[in-house]
């Protein structure tokens, strides 16, 4: 026996006459229906919502667009004539809604249309990540980063230094802040400085702090970042770009415990927990004489290394519309989902800018995106025309296609193997040892 389908959930704001007759054929047809004011609509959860949108919603649209960006479902607007004619409701009802309707109703395309916007709701809310719990901070699902998940649960708890290695844009500083908030350390403070991005005549007073009087225009006492991080955690980030004298101070500080400010005499005894990150590589740096191998020795007791997303082909399309609720909220337009090009351009990007870089492609693509969905152009990329691909073998040929299949599949179906095993008509574990020969995820 099949069991009866489950009710969608209906939410029609500040409902009018005319919406109210529409209940008993929007019951029967299988809706649960509720009715609220713009005020109370986010604490009603719905799959599709209904907003009778009148004058005074679009002279001050600010907080209907504040309920559709966080409700996370499809909104369908009812306007009369008259408010059909006002300036710029095109442009408004287009940009943050799915459909509208005017009065009086045509019932038939009210269901018709309630429906497809249920559907494209369920789509939507299988993409839905909730960016405001801390935990999903590293985003994605991909091999390397459940792995770096992992680590830095198990590094976390200690007190020992650790160098985070990788290229610009993978998310260093994430990982720093992620290993903070996971240790003993968490309510106390977490100091971060740029060692590549301050003046070199500053960073000794930056990092030490100076007394009063200690030089031209020390007018008082300051306190520097490694006095400020007592108790929390440092985090050096780009110490390869830190100046050989500070590299000695630097060292003294680890090796003793405590610093002395500039101008001061006093030693200061300060407790962290020391992180540093960098993209260069500290080896050849101490090779030329640039980089203090002792020092070295001391920050690279563990070692985290982020992956480029180059390595990360499952966690673009997640990252992406993650960047995409976002940047919304920044650009003051909805949230947008990517075209089937866009999907495929972004397979295809070798990404040298990294997580950072897909930040900003989506960041732009959100304000030049003129339909609904953003496309490849909008993103600043270009799918590859299969002529300014270089020419090979068959077996590299078939090697190139494999991967590439793989990629695509992953850009859509991420969240689910099953499926991508299914979209390629392979087993699981047949999937899976492709994902491993090609060493993805």
């Amino acid at each position: 026996m099949l069991e009866p389908a489950p009710q969608r959930r209906l939410l029609i704001v500040d409902p009018c006459d005319d919406c109210l007759r529409l209940l008993p054929g929007l019951r029967s047809a299988g809706w649960d229906v509720h009715g609220c004011t713009l005020g109370s609509a986010l604490e009603h959860p719905c799959d599709v919502g209904l907003l009778r949108l009148q004058a005074s919603h679009l002279r001050h649209p600010e907080a209907v667009k504040d309920m559709i960006k966080r409700s996370n479902t499809e909104w369908i607007a009812v306007l009369s004539a008259e408010e059909l004619r006002m300036q710029n409701v095109g442009d408004f009802v287009c940009e943050w809604f799915f459909d509208f309707h005017t009065l009086p109703f045509d019932v038939s395309r009210v269901q018709v249309t309630l429906g497809r916007a249920f559907g494209m709701a369920r789509l939507r809310g299988k993409g839905a990540i909730k960016v405001d719990e801390p935990e999903h901070e590293l985003l994605g699902e991909s091999r390397p980063i459940r792995e770096l998940r992992k680590l830095l649960g198990k590094l976390a708890p200690t007190e020992s230094p650790v160098l985070i290695r990788g290229e610009s844009g993978t998310g260093k500083e994430l990982v720093a802040r992620t290993l903070h908030r996971q240790s003993h350390r968490r309510e106390k403070p977490f100091i971060a400085i740029n060692c590549g991005a301050i003046p070199e005549h500053l960073i000794q007073s930056e990092l030490f702090g100076h007394e009063k009087g200690a030089f031209t225009g020390a007018h008082q006492r300051k306190l520097g970042r490694i006095e400020a991080a007592h108790d929390g955690t440092l985090f050096l980030d780009e110490v390869g770009d830190l100046p050989l004298e500070l590299q000695a101070n630097l060292l003294r500080f680890l090796q003793e415990k405590h610093i002395e400010r500039v101008g001061g005499s006093q030693p200061i005894p300060v407790d962290v927990r020391v992180l540093a990150a960098t993209h260069v590589d500290l080896e050849k740096a101490i090779e030329h004489g640039r980089f203090r191998e002792d020092l070295y020795y001391r920050l690279n007791v563990l070692q985290v290394v982020t992956a480029p997303l180059r390595d990360r082909h499952g966690d673009l399309s997640m990252l992406a519309n993650h960047f995409s609720h976002f940047y919304s909220l920044e650009t003051g337009r909805r949230p947008r989902t990517f075209s089937d090009n866009a999907l495929a351009a972004m397979g295809r990007h070798d990404w040298p800018g990294n997580v950072r870089e897909l930040a900003n492609r989506v960041r732009r693509g959100l304000v030049l995106a003129e339909g609904r969905q953003i496309e490849a152009q909008d993103l600043g990329l270009q799918v590859v025309e299969q002529e300014d691909q270089p020419l090979g073998t068959l077996e590299d040929y078939k090697h190139r296609a494999e991967r590439q299949a793989l990629c695509d599949v992953l850009n859509r179906h991420s969240d689910n193997l099953s499926i991508a095993a299914k979209v390629l008509g392979v087993s699981r574990p047949t999937f899976y040892r492709l994902l491993h020969k090609h060493q993805i995820r």
